[in-house]
């Protein structure tokens, strides 16, 4: 469940209140009138159903109150309530298929943005990737896919084009293009250094390298692989469950493939690094076609639920048939 804070306009409060006590997914309703100072106004908590969140948060924003008063969403984990168990139950649809457009537009808006934090992640993750694909070593490979942050733009971008937001794709859009070409570039340096000291060399590229070929070897398989891992990552995100994102880290090869294509240009291997460079599109591509796809499907199946709850008189004896 979700903790709502709201600071809420003196002539709006009545409004919001009977709002929320009519909403079967809400309960633990507070209203402390005239509570707030900056902006001035009462305070209105209550305690929100993860599957009720996004058109509750709706009807607030349709009232004005992010003009005019504040929105605060906390993530519960741990909620000890006969009455928030009632509320889930009440709540139509299910948790795990709830979806908070607000919660995934705040996470893809902060993870999508160019920073040093992100370069210097990228960077150590494309490098950590060299060695992975030099030494023929998946483990090390699989690291640097954890590593990376570059699904955080991915998503920006999946976003974006859902929720027509062109400064959140435009920001998504500079993260990727900046910070692939500064991963590479640095990843080249680190190439060359580990050169000077006899720890990498050309042979150790252009060597059979069975566990690692696939990297600078795009096919249709694995167009399917990012397609999968598209899906799968934007579930991941709209559901709350951070570690099937793991998962889906560890399945594309964008990470590995611009580290494949830095070694290559350094040592002027110019058919793997197109090799890779095309690995490193086609998983682009398919993420974000994928990722796109998943959350039009979900929105169009939000508002038909969010049709459905409106058309439904507000009763709390709708959730009985839910399973607890």
């Amino acid at each position: 469940m979700f903790h709502l804070r709201l600071i809420v306009p003196t002539d709006r409060s009545a409004a919001v209140r009977d709002l929320l006590l009519v909403e079967p997914g809400a309960t633990h309703l507070v209203v402390w009138p005239g509570a707030a100072v900056q902006p001035a106004g009462d305070v209105i908590a209550c305690d929100l159903a993860r599957e009720a969140t996004s058109t509750v948060l709706a009807d607030l924003r349709a009232l004005g109150l992010e003009q005019d008063g504040s929105i605060a969403l906390e993530d519960l984990d741990v909620l000890l309530s006969r009455s928030a168990d009632q509320a889930e139950r009440d709540a139509p649809g299910e948790s795990a298929d709830a979806v908070v457009w607000e919660e995934i537009e705040e996470a893809t808006s902060e993870e999508s943005t160019l920073s040093v934090t992100f370069l210097a992640f990228l960077a150590v993750a494309t490098m950590i990737a060299a060695c992975g694909v030099l030494l023929d070593n998946p483990i090390l490979v699989v690291g640097a896919m954890v590593v990376g942050p570059e699904f955080g733009p991915l998503a920006g971008l999946c976003v974006a084009a859902v929720q027509r937001r062109p400064r959140l794709a435009a920001r998504s859009a500079l993260a990727l293009l900046v910070g692939f070409p500064v991963a590479v570039v640095a990843t080249m340096g680190f190439t060359g250094l580990l050169d000077l000291l006899g720890l990498f060399d050309r042979d150790m590229l252009e060597r059979p390298r069975p566990l690692t070929e696939f990297i600078y070897q795009p096919d249709w398989l694995s167009f399917w692989v990012a397609l999968l891992a598209g899906v799968a990552g934007m579930l991941s995100l709209t559901s709350a469950k951070s570690g099937a994102l793991i998962g889906v880290l560890i399945s594309v090869t964008t990470v590995p493939a611009a580290a494949n294509a830095a070694v290559a240009i350094r040592y002027s291997d110019y058919r793997q690094a197109a090799g890779s460079l095309g690995q490193l599109g086609l998983n682009l591509a398919g993420i974000v076609f994928a990722g796109t796809a998943t959350l039009l499907v979900q929105r169009a199946l939000w508002h038909r639920q969010a049709g459905r709850n409106k058309r439904r008189p507000p009763s709390r004896s709708t959730g009985a048939a839910k399973s607890s």
